[in-house]
């Protein structure tokens, strides 16, 4: 299965005095998250842009590919964490997910920590929950397929309204239409499990189809300094390559 490896180099897209766009390769790390010595997104800015200030804006997950948003300098951050807090960075996401999802909607679900109310088999895995922190995500399909051995497919573009942890996929799954590859909200929650223990594995991949969740940040547009930026990146490979096969 053809896909992209953990020591892909990230690409600056965009870059001015006071923040960076970069294109985040799926598998890397964004920030560490612990003491466990992991190549960061992070520690290659630091190392590409030596002795200047660096801060994360907007991260992804591991597995997500797509773009990240870096501040130059204290005050650049501060900036961008305010049209954050406003939600005047706005992003859109392309996913690839298991069915035929309907046209178009939009998913008002509240999420929350799942093991917060009941036990888990993997603590992080978030849920929708009856009193939990609002999430809104919207999202149009632009094309389906069906495969050869009858699976069926569809290619979103999602925006999001909020941001809490693992949104696009949780939502998605709760639409019943998980994202191809999730090893934590698609088939089975126990292949994050299974993954962590052995790795990659034919079974898994049966399964799975992808060794990583078929999600990516195609989109950032804001304003700075009153003037309108949007940066772009297209689909990856390996995303491109499972969609056309």
């Amino acid at each position: 299965m053809l896909h992209l490896s953990p020591s892909a180099e990230p690409v600056i897209v965009s870059e001015r005095a006071d923040w960076l766009v970069v294109n985040k390769p799926a598998h890397l790390l964004v920030h560490p998250t612990r003491p466990d010595g992991q190549f960061t997104l992070l520690e290659w800015i630091k190392r590409r842009f030596a002795g200047e200030f660096a801060a994360i804006v907007n991260r992804l997950d591991r597995e997500t590919s797509g773009l990240v948003l870096v501040a130059r300098s204290p005050a650049a951050a501060s900036r961008l964490g305010k049209l954050t807090m406003r939600r005047e960075i706005r992003k859109t996401y392309r996913a690839i997910v298991s069915g035929h999802a309907p046209a178009r909607g939009v998913i008002d679900a509240p999420l929350d920590r799942v093991s917060k109310r009941a036990p888990a088999v993997v603590h992080i895995r978030q849920g929708v929950t009856v009193g939990g922190y609002p999430a809104v995500t919207h999202y149009q399909r632009l094309a389906v397929k069906t495969a050869a051995d009858g699976g069926r497919f569809s290619l979103l573009e999602l925006a999001l309204e909020t941001g809490r942890l693992h949104q696009i996929r949780v939502h998605l799954a709760h639409l019943g239409h998980p994202v191809v590859g999730d090893k934590i909200y698609g088939p089975d929650e126990c292949c994050y499990l299974r993954f962590i223990e052995h790795g990659w594995t034919p079974d898994l991949a049966a399964l799975l189809l992808l060794p990583r969740h078929a999600l990516h940040a195609a989109t950032l547009t804001f304003t700075w300094d009153d003037e309108p930026v949007t940066v772009s990146v297209p689909w990856p490979e390996d995303l491109r390559e499972f969609w056309e096969r």
